[in-house]
């Protein structure tokens, strides 16, 4: 089996009920389109390796939509010649986007202002 990882843009984690009860978690990025067939992103589904399931469906929940994130994978042998890749781990390549970031943070030093301020009977 080969050993491989990617770096895309991270879409989402999905738990699905398969036939016979079993339990499915995928994990869905975008990849660049061909431009024929689709434009935006090309949207690719892989499914977790079963042992890595649960964590990978959990670190779904630390993402933002279309952040930079590395998945490392197994390519295991699948019919007619063709590899299957099953996810190992995900994890963030760099921090997230800085324009969601960026608000919460602006909205709490608003916050400290005026509770500084409330604070300090002299001043009012």
């Amino acid at each position: 089996m080969a050993r491989s990882t990617m770096e895309v843009a991270f879409l989402g984690t999905q738990r699905f009920d398969g036939e016979n009860g079993q339990k499915y978690i995928k994990v869905f990025y975008g990849d660049e389109p061909d431009g024929k067939t689709e434009h935006g992103l090309s949207i690719i589904g892989m499914s977790a390796e079963e042992d890595a399931a649960e964590e990978i469906f959990a670190a779904g929940t630390q993402f933002e939509p279309l952040q930079l994130v590395r998945i490392t994978f197994d390519v295991a042998r699948g019919g007619q010649n063709k590899g299957k890749n099953l996810a190992l781990h995900i994890e963030a390549v760099g921090p997230k986007p800085t324009a969601r970031a960026a608000a919460p943070q602006a909205n709490a030093q608003q916050q400290a202002k005026p509770a500084a301020q409330a604070a300090d009977p002299a001043k009012s």
